[in-house]
């Protein structure tokens, strides 16, 4: 209604005045996740982001995955409690340990995401951007450090810095540009020239989603698809072949299944092919 309008008016002017594009950002991703929250008050599952009448969350099953391994979910705001992020089955699947949500934009998010970084080390730290235009390195060249692939479940539980940490940028192709931009400004702030490690898949295999939701090509997947590759890669790798990383692997890809299946029958239900 006019409300709105006049309420729009109001926050692109306090916007437009900001000076610094830090601010900007911040005010920009704090505007957008408060109006999702807002419009998704008693409507979405605030667990799977589907709407309640299709929620699934009694249907998914919580898999294992070793403890060497976390997931950093580095989340554009705009795919903040999307029905078709696929981003959000990491830390369903896994836990809220193992796969970690970090807005863009959000200070708070970020800062505690690169103090994490900081502890574990730059070699410890890698970025999956799945395209192939981007100059990283390949699953098979990773340097598995000894003091995880060696640790016990026990010290992997107590010592935050015993993690190989991947960050899955999450967003649309034209927005994750602007992430991986930033991530790499921040690496290069905190570690100097070397900066940013990123890793490449093997293979990029065709989604499930391409079927609900087609990528502007078909070397470019959603983000659980990414990170079902990335597992499957690094089980291969001889000092991770005993930590079940295909198994953990299985059970996202069943999860994708999953979330395809409850996004199809929604449109079936709504007559949409």
């Amino acid at each position: 209604g006019q409300g709105k309008i006049e309420e729009d008016k109001k926050h692109r002017a306090v916007y437009k005045d900001l000076p610094d594009p830090e601010q900007k950002l911040q005010f920009f991703t704090a505007r957008q996740v408060a109006y999702r929250l807002l419009g998704s008050r008693g409507y979405l599952c605030q667990n799977c982001w589907l709407p309640l009448v299709d929620c699934m969350c009694s249907k998914l099953i919580q898999h294992c995955i070793w403890r060497g391994i976390r997931f950093w979910l580095y989340m554009h705001p705009k795919d903040f409690l999307r029905k078709n992020n696929t981003g959000k089955l990491l830390w369903q699947v896994y836990g809220k340990e193992a796969a970690r949500l970090c807005i863009f934009g959000i200070q708070e998010h970020e800062e505690a995401m690169w103090s994490a970084f900081r502890l574990a080390g730059r070699d410890k730290v890698w970025c999956l951007y799945p395209e192939g235009k981007t100059n990283a390195c390949c699953v098979d060249e990773l340097k598995v450090p000894e003091c995880i692939a060696s640790s016990k479940t026990h010290d992997l539980m107590m010592d935050d810095h015993l993690s190989m940490n991947f960050i899955l940028v999450d967003g649309t192709w034209k927005n994750s540009r602007a992430m991986l931009s930033r991530l790499k400004e921040h690496a290069h702030a905190i570690w100097g020239e070397k900066g940013l490690s990123c890793v490449a898949l093997s293979n990029s295999s065709v989604s499930v989603m391409h079927r609900l939701r087609p990528q502007p090509s078909l070397d470019r997947t959603c983000t659980a698809a990414a990170a079902i590759q990335l597992l499957y890669d690094l089980s291969v790798l001889q000092e991770l072949e005993l930590k079940k990383l295909a198994q953990s692997a299985e059970g996202l890809e069943d999860t994708l299944d999953l979330l395809l299946n409850a996004l199809s029958s929604r449109r079936q239900r709504h007559g949409k092919p």
